[in-house]
C-alpha cells in the first residue's frame, strides 16, 4: 500500500513515517503534536471540534481542553500563525489547501481512521461547502449544497464523500419539500449505496441510507442498525446522533432520544439544525415552553429558519396562546413570501372569527393535491371532520409522506388519536400506539 503523504504550503507530512519536512529538511514535532497535525490535516478546511480532537489524539486518556492550546501553539510555531484557525469556544480548522498522495494509513491503529482527502483540493473544498450549507437545515441554503456535491462528484466520481453528501442533501430536499420525496429518496438511496460501495465505513453514507430507511421505508429496525453503523465508524458524527435521536423518539424512547441529540449539541453547539432537533424532541414530549426556548435558539443562529418559526408558532397554539400563535404564523408566512393581501385577509378573519375561522379559510383555499394531504388531514381533524381527516390521512399514507413518522408521538395528531381508526393507521406503519402520550 502506498504511503499516506500530504503536501501543503511547501510542507510534506509523511503520516506512517511520522515526519514533517520542508525542502527535505525535517521539522521535529513531539509525538502528540504530530498526531494532532495528522487529525487536522485529514480534515483540512473543515471545523474539527475540541472534543473530536481529544478523542482522536488521546483516545485512552482523560485530558482537558487546555492541552490542545499547547500543541496548537507548537504547530503554529512550526508552520506559521495562519495555518490553524481558531473557532472560538468550538475548535480548530486547518486553513491551507492540502494535496494528498498515496492511500490512507491510520497512525492510531485503525480505531480512529479519518477519511482520506481527495486527490484534488477543490473537491474537498466543495464537499466542505456542501456540508456547511446542509447543516443549516435552511431551504435557502440547500440548493447550494446539492450543487456543491454534484460538482464534487463530476470532478472525482470515486471519492465516497461526494456521493454520501449528495445522498444527505437529497434527503433534506425531500423533508423540506423542495423536491417530490419519492424522487429525492430514490436518488439518495442510490448515492448512499454508491458511497458505501467505495467505502463501507463511510459514516455519512450510513446516515443517509438510515434516513431513507427511516423517512421513506418506515423500516425502524433497519434504520436503527444503519445509524448504529455510522456511530461505530464515527462516534461523534453530528447527523448520526440527530438521526439516532429521531428514530428513538418515534419508538417512544424519549429520554435516550434527547440524550443522543444533546451529544450532537456538544459536538456542534452553533448549528441551528441541532437546536431545532432538540426543540422537536420537546415538542413530541409536549414540553411546549422548552420547545419555544430551543426553537428560538435556532432562530438566533439563523433568523430565516422557517421550521424553527413553525415549531415556535405550533407550541404557542398548543399552550392556548392563540394570539402569539397568529403573530408567529404571520411572520412565518411573510418570510415565506406570502402575498401581503393574503396576510391582511388572514388578520381580518382572525379578528372576526378566531382560530376556527382561520382553519375554515385554510380548508377552503388549500389545494386538494397529494402533497397537501397531510396538512388537510390535520386541519380537518382540528375542525372535527373525522371522516375527511382520515380520508386525507390515508392519501398521505399512500404517498408515504415523511412527516408521518411522528404519527405515534406527535401532538399534531392528538385530535385523531381517540378515533378507533387511528390505531389501524399506526399498524399500517409498523408503529405501536402509545397508551399515554408523553407529557
Amino acid at each position: 500500500m502506498a504511503p499516506e503523504i500530504y503536501e501543503f504550503g511547501g510542507y510534506m507530512l509523511d503520516v506512517p513515517g511520522r515526519r514533517l519536512s520542508r525542502q527535505d529538511a525535517a521539522i521535529p514535532l513531539p509525538p502528540k503534536t504530530c498526531d494532532l497535525l495528522v487529525a487536522l490535516v485529514r480534515r483540512a478546511g473543515r471545523l474539527t471540534t475540541k472534543r473530536d480532537l481529544l478523542d482522536l489524539v488521546w483516545p485512552d486518556a482523560f485530558v482537558g481542553e487546555g492541552i490542545l492550546s499547547v500543541h496548537v501553539s507548537a504547530l503554529r510555531k512550526a508552520l506559521g500563525e495562519q495555518c490553524i484557525e481558531t473557532v472560538p469556544r468550538t475548535g480548530y480548522r486547518f486553513a491551507p489547501p492540502v494535496t494528498r498522495h498515496g492511500a490512507a494509513v491510520d497512525p492510531f491503529g485503525g480505531r480512529w481512521l479519518l477519511p482520506a482527502l481527495p486527490a484534488r483540493p477543490e473537491v474537498h473544498e466543495l464537499i466542505g461547502r456542501g456540508r456547511t450549507a446542509l447543516m443549516t437545515s435552511s431551504r435557502a441554503e440547500l440548493p447550494g449544497a446539492v450543487d456543491a456535491f454534484r460538482t464534487a462528484i463530476e470532478l472525482d466520481a470515486d471519492y465516497p464523500a461526494g456521493h454520501a453528501g449528495l445522498a444527505q442533501a437529497c434527503c433534506a430536499q425531500a423533508e423540506l419539500r423542495l423536491k417530490p420525496h419519492g424522487e429525492a429518496y430514490a436518488e439518495a438511496r442510490a448515492a448512499a449505496l454508491r458511497a458505501l460501495a467505495l467505502d463501507p465505513s463511510c459514516a455519512d453514507a450510513h446516515v443517509a441510507l438510515g434516513t431513507v430507511l427511516f423517512l421513506r421505508d418506515w423500516n425502524w429496525a433497519a434504520a436503527r442498525r444503519s445509524v448504529e453503523r455510522a456511530l461505530a465508524a464515527d462516534a461523534g458524527h453530528t447527523e448520526a446522533q440527530l438521526l439516532y435521536g429521531r428514530v428513538l423518539e418515534v419508538l417512544g424512547e424519549f429520554g435516550a432520544a434527547l440524550a443522543a441529540k444533546r451529544k450532537a449539541l456538544e459536538r456542534n453547539p452553533l448549528s441551528p439544525l441541532v437546536h431545532l432537533q432538540i426543540a422537536m424532541c420537546f415538542w413530541n414530549q409536549r414540553r411546549y415552553d422548552d420547545t419555544i426556548e430551543w426553537a428560538r435558539r435556532s432562530l438566533a443562529l439563523d433568523p430565516r429558519h422557517l421550521l424553527a418559526r413553525e415549531y415556535t408558532a405550533g407550541a404557542y397554539l398548543m399552550k392556548g396562546d392563540v394570539d402569539r400563535y397568529m403573530e408567529e404564523s404571520l411572520a412565518h408566512a411573510e418570510s415565506h413570501g406570502v402575498d401581503a393581501a393574503v396576510l391582511d385577509e388572514l388578520k381580518r378573519i382572525y379578528m372576526e372569527a378566531g382560530r376556527p375561522g382561520v382553519v375554515r379559510y385554510a380548508l377552503r383555499n388549500a389545494p386538494d393535491q397529494p402533497a397537501a394531504a397531510l396538512q388537510l388531514a390535520l386541519m380537518h381533524g382540528e375542525a372535527g371532520h373525522m371522516d375527511e381527516a382520515f380520508r386525507h390521512l390515508d392519501r398521505a399514507l399512500d404517498a408515504r409522506d415523511p412527516s408521518l413518522v411522528y404519527l405515534a408521538v406527535g401532538p399534531q395528531f392528538d385530535p385523531l388519536r381517540g378515533d378507533p381508526r387511528f390505531a389501524q393507521r399506526l399498524a399500517r406503519m409498523g408503529l405501536a400506539p402509545i397508551s399515554k402520550p408523553p407529557q
